[in-house]
């Protein structure tokens, strides 16, 4: 805790710094009134308790740099919180303000309870961390928050070492490999996909893929997809179109390829979200 006491102004601040890791505890002391999280990246979870022995009209603020997808706000014992906070937009502050006579914290600038908010204009896009698809047959990216309904998939120079068509797999809690309906299209081969999102109508060791396929929610777990690409080994450009319902709300997508074995051995894959 950092407090700040001016001559001219008196006690400015009772803040405290912190660089937290995801998964983090953290339970403000007695007499700070701000918390500061600085974190290298996106959190996926973390959980902030209420100061023990708070006076009445105490204001709590918390703010993050960094996103905080699945946050939790406790009262401490004996107290209660109303419009705790699920999520902690990056750049966004929630706070609260205490009632000592029914033990009660209540919020004057509060976060959204389920979803970021954001920007004026706009949505919050958040961008994933570039894999290089240069070996293992399939390639995850999980976490991905439920208020979530459209996911961009990336893919850069994107190769294997066998003919199989690499896929685009979704799920919620796991990866589903069946109930797609799509096809795409590539130099005038049409192919019909149920186990994936299909990226072209063929494959071979020696195609390199470059483009990127963006995913859509209609509500209820209903998803959309469509997409283009361009095969710069040979000059082939094509597109695909897919549906599929997923069992439980989506957060992970997969990139693999329809045997399941063949290896990436070049490029780079990303997803963005908002």
């Amino acid at each position: 805790m950092t407090a700040k006491l001016d001559g001219t102004n008196g006690l400015l601040q009772q803040y405290d710094y912190q660089v937290l890791t995801t998964a983090f505890s953290y339970t403000f002391a007695a007499g700070t009134t701000v918390l500061v999280i600085n974190p290298a990246g996106t959190l996926a979870t973390g959980t902030i308790t209420m100061p023990a022995a708070p006076a009445d009209g105490m204001t709590i603020t918390f703010s993050s740099t960094q996103t905080i997808t699945a946050l939790t706000v406790n009262a401490n014992t004996g107290q209660s919180i109303v419009s705790a906070p699920t999520v902690l937009p990056a750049r966004q502050a929630g706070a609260y303000i205490y009632r000592l006579s029914n033990t009660t914290w209540y919020p004057y600038e509060s976060v959204p309870t389920n979803v970021p908010v954001a920007p004026a204009g706009g949505s919050i896009i958040t961008s994933g961390t570039a894999v290089a698809s240069t070996s293992g047959t399939s390639i995850d990216f999980t976490g991905i928050p439920s208020w979530v309904k459209r996911i961009t998939v990336m893919f850069y120079g994107l190769s294997t070492n066998g003919t199989s068509i690499p896929i685009i797999q979704i799920g919620g809690g796991s990866v589903e490999t069946t109930g797609y309906l799509g096809a795409a299209i590539s130099n005038g081969t049409v192919t019909a996909f149920t186990t994936g999102i299909g990226l072209g109508g063929s494959n071979s060791a020696a195609s390199v893929r470059s483009g990127l396929v963006q995913v859509v929610t209609l509500g209820s777990n209903l998803w959309v997809a469509g997409g283009s690409f361009a095969q710069t080994d040979s000059a082939v450009a094509g597109s695909m179109a897919a549906n599929k319902t997923t069992a439980a709300t989506l957060d992970r997508v997969r990139i693999t390829t329809v045997n399941g074995t063949d290896t990436f051995d070049a490029g780079s894959i990303n997803i963005m979200y908002e």
